[in-house]
């Protein structure tokens, strides 16, 4: 080969297969991963219901005054009883994770139901502002690829 060049050699190659199998292992079995990112969600969508906030940092709207009436002054939004954010679970089927609310009516508040003038408020979803979700996302699956190499 005419010109400059230089010549790269892997010695040891035996120990590099094994970190590289350990590593394609680890980004197969994402359950472990998936579990901490579920329990990360559901601990980060209970404190935005407490700030009574959208994922993309808006204040949800607030409640009508005949709602207001009906709940006897009481201003707290979507937690009368807490059940919706109490329950918000996650679950893990290869290499999905699904996350969310099973109560009826958690859709009616994620999108609002125009005809009963009930409006969105979104809680489900990843936080766009200062603080990411997609961000501690990340870094809980770098974290698990990295336990493959230590």
């Amino acid at each position: 080969m005419a010109g400059s060049f230089i010549t790269v050699r892997a010695y040891g190659s035996g120990e590099i297969n094994a970190l590289l199998s350990r590593i394609a292992r680890a980004g197969t079995d994402l359950e472990p991963a998936f579990a901490e990112i579920g329990e990360y969600l559901i601990e980060a969508t209970q404190e935005r219901f407490k700030l009574e906030l959208a994922p993309n940092g808006e204040q949800w709207e607030p409640l009508a005054p005949e709602t207001l009436a009906r709940k006897g002054g009481e201003d707290r939004i979507l937690q009368q009883s807490g059940t919706m954010r109490d329950l918000l679970t996650y679950q893990i089927t290869g290499r999905v994770l699904t996350f969310g609310s099973n109560q009826e009516y958690a859709a009616t508040h994620q999108f609002g139901r125009e005809e009963d003038g009930i409006p969105a408020r979104p809680f489900l979803g990843l936080t766009t502002g200062p603080w990411r979700d997609a961000d501690e996302i990340v870094e809980i699956l770098q974290d698990h690829l990295k336990d493959a190499i230590a």
